[in-house]
């Protein structure tokens, strides 16, 4: 049966005219006949004004080539995502199939872009990150200061980030990131019991201070590098403890701790991570060593103090016997010394001294 389909097309609308199921004709705005038989014909009304065609036969559509002065094709192969600006403005981020976008309404552009490469690099990132529905296609991620972020597709280190905003296309991997943090860490390495080379047990507290310098080897080659570091640490104290005599090491402390920094050092460099500060916060011996130490201590005191006593009583000596030899080299220095011994006697008694004849003084110190 003959039929008549009648279609009016508007001024921002296109008229799509399908016979059997195959696009014959592109209908301009205005009012348009065509004959046909029942079920063989069909006409479609579509707006210009939409940037992409939304249309359930679009793969007839785009193999059709009656809209190509109007309409821009977009085929994106399963590694493939476009970023759609329409009117210099970013409208759509589209993953892989068929769209198709009309250029009579509106300024389109397309950028094809390999999602291979994993990572998207464009200089209007956040504006790409802001669009919503960026999130089906782009991952994102944070990378805050003084972090690294480590980036694995499918199980395998792939790049380090620095400090900033980053985005991965989905779907063409597993990607998973590790944030490392490269600031100063605390290590607080507490009751290490410990045995000198003496046979002496004591407790030690010992504090390390480090930071990750290779993030890539401090996450690959151990799987906690934290924990790796403070085994080490055990096992350094343990070298440097265990070579020494309790007396050394309580003697030589400062030594002791400049050569656990450095077998320390070259531990922590296989991890990927460096010892900034290190050092020896307690020693605590056990009560029956701590006695006999503190009778050690006051002993060698005790003979430091007579030894003292003994050395300024013979300086005292030597001197007497100084003054006693210059007196009886020279008379005159003896008298001047008499005569200092009547002052002193003169200041603390009711007492005149007259000095007259020649050995009147002798008499007077006699007396006195």
């Amino acid at each position: 049966m003959l039929i008549i389909l009648t279609a009016r097309i508007g001024a921002h609308e296109r008229g799509l005219v399908f016979r059997n199921g195959a696009l014959q004709e592109v209908l301009a705005p205005g009012r348009h006949w065509r004959f046909a038989l029942s079920g063989e014909l069909r006409i479609d009304r579509v707006s210009v004004r939409e940037p992409i065609l939304a249309h359930r036969d679009i793969d007839v559509i785009a193999k059709s080539a009656l809209l190509d002065a109007m309409t821009e094709v977009v085929d994106l192969a399963d590694h493939q995502r476009a970023l759609v600006w329409i009117d210099g403005r970013l409208s759509a981020v589209l993953g892989r199939g068929v769209r198709i976008l009309w250029t009579v309404f509106h300024q389109v552009r397309v950028e094809v872009c390999d999602a291979r490469s994993l990572q998207l690099e464009h200089v209007d990132l956040a504006t790409v990150l802001s669009l919503p529905g960026a999130d089906a296609h782009l991952e994102r991620v944070c990378v805050d200061a003084e972090h690294t972020g480590l980036v694995y597709r499918d199980g395998r280190l792939e790049a380090c980030l620095g400090a900033g905003t980053y985005a991965f296309w989905r779907g063409v991997g597993r990607i998973r990131v590790q944030h490392v943090d490269l600031r100063e860490q605390i290590l607080d390495v507490a009751r290490q019991e410990l045995m000198t080379a003496d046979k002496v047990t004591l407790r030690l507290n010992a504090v390390a201070v480090y930071r990750v310098t290779d993030a890539a080897k401090a996450a690959t080659v151990s799987g906690d590098a934290s924990q790796a570091f403070y085994r080490e640490t055990q096992l350094a104290l343990r070298a440097v403890i265990g070579g020494r005599e309790l007396d050394a090491l309580l003697a030589e402390r400062e030594m002791a701790v400049s050569e656990l920094e450095q077998d320390l050092s070259r531990r922590a460099e296989r991890l990927g991570l460096e010892v900034v500060r290190l050092g020896i916060r307690d020693v605590i011996l056990p009560g029956e060593i701590r006695t006999l130490l503190n009778r050690v201590t006051e002993a060698r005191k005790v003979a430091e103090a007579n030894l003292i006593v003994r050395r300024e009583e013979t300086a005292a000596m030597r001197s007497q016997a100084n003054t006693a030899r210059l007196m009886s080299q020279s008379p005159v220095l003896m008298k001047l010394r008499e005569l200092e011994v009547l002052e002193k006697v003169a200041e603390r008694a009711d007492l005149k001294v007259v000095l007259g004849e020649s050995g009147l003084s002798e008499r007077l110190t006699a007396l006195v």
